[in-house]
């Protein structure tokens, strides 16, 4: 009955804005039974559901063989780590993998036959499944004995399916490699190139005493690949130079070349393409979710515009202002979004609107979020009033970082002055006095403040938040301080008692005093300007940061797989060699370095090892490993490790800088732009971002993607 369609075409209506608030596709079915389900799935609920099993799933290989679960990854010290039984974490992998079936299945139902034929990210989700369950059957038949696992290395998969701006993301990144592939292969042509170079200018001679640059760097061409390599990141440098250098100085010519070519323009010309290239698709990217947006928003409008109470003597399709309130009442939206279309719709003189008017409502969706403070309270009397203007002016929050300054200043001064002696010299009478005073001073700024400000208005800045928080730590720190140990003397040393000495607690105090000076970056308007880049970064690229796990993770279980056990402690026959016949160790090795904690052992220590190695300043500690492991295992390795180096170093560094500048030149742009408000803060996304330079599709290429709906049919 008319009844029913009016109800499926509300119920349309309000999955369809949804769609639209979450940049989500509408190509899924759109019967009531449908709806329903596809409501319940995207459902906070379920989706913490999925995201829990997601994580549990990447958390396994903390706690599988070979375990995590040890006090120190030093080989020299570690003790046997727990190894839980067999069937234990095959038993989560199972819940897990019945939780990822029920999702695909879920997803492919709601999307249709013939669409999931066309989403390959579907078919690869069925085929990892398939793989992973295969591999599960094949671990239970060894009892949990195999050496290799594959579907550890598939895990990360999971996360990357589960999350569209990660998709959007890697798609983004995918289409840049070919501008990165024809630099990455000129650094490849001009390390050949000097490779050959290298080999004919330090070739072996008859004189053995004027050969070290070729005994330890141009033995071979693989020797050589490496070394100049190595060189490109600077390692090594000068190290390789020296041996050439003591003999002629003219050698020095090659090294500065290659240098200068590889490291000073290729590599930064890396970073300025990686700039250009990867901006441009991302706002490719944001550009689609503006449509998808767009394009929910007039389904919606369409389906409203289906309903029996729509006059029919409108010559053009229109939407009643009440059916539209219905639909924004059970669709889940941001408050301030829905309160603000609410009350443009009960200021509007007309009972229809047009689509024009339809989709500018919606409009609110894609402003800043705009926080304002609340007011100051009103006080009666004149000396309150004199109090308020006093203590909420902000030379008082600068005085307060003065004082902040001279506490900083003064730690500083006792822990030069004590840096030298043992802990039974050490008198903390001075420390615990100035300490004493200064956290006294940060309350009575603290509620002072309150006084002026009010508590909702202080509690509505992050800064009072931080700097209140801590101030109450500080005290409650103190006074627990004083009731242990008594109040501050000359001679302060008292013995060890509670959970914590004496100086634990002093020390713990003073590094909360310390952090708590950061309460300056509001008051200096560049910093907070690079805080607020930062910030924004971890908010708005979470997807970025989702495919950086996605690679580690993969990274540290082929890792395992490769490496584990190759490092064990000096003495033993495998790491015996790494000596020379004096005994002495080489400068700059694995073993000289003392990196035994260093190791492929287990899951954590691979992860830190992969982050260690992510940084271009941190070369050398990836040459030490790599150099360890080729000596122990094989040549071949070096590729695990060059490809680390490209993936993280070259490609993700570069990738990272890229979003930090056009997120720091964006925001210094709004900042020249836009007037300082002290009572607002402006809260943008990643879409925002791009927001003045997007193009708003037409109402032809909306009704043309409407008209390929698979399974929604428009009356026009």
């Amino acid at each position: 009955g008319a009844g029913a369609d009016n109800d499926l075409y509300i119920n349309q209506a309000i999955v369809f804005i949804e769609d639209a608030i979450r940049y989500r596709s509408i190509n899924h079915r759109v019967d009531s039974k449908s709806l329903w389900l596809y409501r319940w799935y995207y459902s906070r609920t379920c989706q913490w559901i999925l995201g829990l099993t997601i994580t549990v799933i990447l958390a396994l290989a903390f706690i599988e063989e070979p375990s995590s679960l040890t006090v120190t990854s030093d080989v020299r010290f570690r003790l046997p780590a727990w190894s839980p039984p067999c069937g234990l974490t095959e038993s989560i992998e199972l819940l897990c993998f019945l939780l990822f079936l029920l999702d695909v299945s879920v997803k492919s139902y709601l999307i249709g036959w013939k669409e999931f034929w066309k989403n390959k990210w579907l078919m690869a989700y069925i085929l990892t499944l398939i793989v992973s369950l295969a591999d599960w059957i094949v671990s239970l038949s060894f009892f949990c004995k195999e050496s290799v696992r594959i579907r550890r290395i598939l895990r990360p998969f999971f996360l990357l399916q589960n999350s569209s701006m990660m998709k959007k993301t890697l798609k983004s990144i995918n289409s840049t490699l070919p501008e990165m592939a024809s630099v990455v292969l000129l650094l490849a042509v001009h390390l050949s190139l000097f490779t050959m170079f290298a080999m004919l200018l330090f070739a072996r001679t008859k004189d053995n005493q004027q050969d070290k640059e070729w005994v330890v760097y141009f033995r071979n061409l693989p020797d050589s690949l490496t070394s100049l390599l190595v060189l490109l990141t600077t390692a090594n440098n000068p190290d390789v130079m020296i041996p050439a250098y003591s003999k002629n100085r003219a050698y020095s010519i090659f090294f500065i070349l290659f240098t200068v070519l590889g490291n000073l323009f290729l590599m930064n010309l890396l970073t300025a393409i990686i700039y250009n290239q990867f901006r441009g698709y991302l706002l490719k990217s944001v550009q689609s979710s503006l449509f998808r947006r767009r394009l929910g928003i007039r389904a919606a409008f369409e389906v409203l515009s289906s309903l029996k109470e729509t006059p029919a003597s409108a010559q053009q399709s229109c939407v009643s202002v009440g059916a539209l309130l219905q639909v924004l009442q059970k669709a889940e939206m941001d408050s301030r979004c829905k309160q603000a279309i609410m009350r443009t719709l009960k200021m509007c003189s007309c009972d229809q609107l047009s689509a024009a008017q339809f989709q500018k409502l919606f409009e609110e969706l894609d402003k800043d979020a705009i926080k304002q403070h609340p007011p100051s309270p009103e006080y009666q009397s004149h000396f309150m009033q004199k109090m308020q203007f006093a203590f909420g002016h902000p030379y008082f929050g600068y005085l307060g970082n003065v004082v902040a300054l001279a506490n900083i200043i003064s730690i500083c001064v006792v822990l030069v002055m004590d840096a030298d002696k043992q802990p039974s010299e050490r008198d903390d009478f001075f420390l615990g006095a100035i300490n004493c005073f200064f956290i006294l001073y940060y309350l009575l700024e603290m509620l002072l403040k309150i006084l002026a400000m009010g508590l909702k208005r202080y509690l509505s800045y992050p800064s009072n938040r931080f700097d209140g928080l801590l101030t109450v730590i500080l005290l409650i720190l103190e006074i627990a301080t004083f009731s242990v140990y008594g109040f501050p003397h000359p001679g302060w040393r008292p013995e060890f008692m509670g959970l914590l000495s004496l100086w634990d607690m002093v020390r713990l105090v003073n590094m909360l005093i310390v952090f708590r000076f950061l309460r300056i970056i509001p008051n200096m308007k560049f910093m907070a300007l690079v805080v607020t880049t930062l910030l924004d970064l971890v908010k708005n690229l979470r997807a970025f940061a989702g495919i950086l796990v996605v690679v580690f993770y993969a990274f540290a279980i082929t890792g395992i797989m490769l490496f584990k056990g190759a490092v064990v402690p000096l003495g033993n026959t495998s790491a015996a060699n790494t000596t020379h016949d004096n005994g002495t160790l080489q400068c700059g090795t694995y073993e000289q370095l003392e990196y035994w904690p260093n190791n492929f052992d287990d899951f954590a220590e691979k992860c830190v090892i992969s982050w260690c190695s992510a940084h271009f300043q941190a070369v050398l500690f990836t040459a030490s490993l790599m150099y360890c492991h080729v000596h122990l295992i094989c040549r071949w390795a070096k590729i695990y490790f060059v490809a680390w180096w490209l993936i993280s170093s070259v490609i993700w560094v570069n990738l990272f800088v890229a979003l930090l500048l056009e997120n720091f030149i964006h925001k210094w742009d709004r900042r020249c732009q836009r007037e300082s408000l002290s009572d607002i803060e402006y809260q943008r996304t990643v879409e925002l971002m791009f927001r003045d330079v997007l193009e708003e599709p037409t109402e032809e290429e909306l009704m043309e993607k409407l008209h390929q709906h698979p399974h929604l049919q428009l009356c026009r």
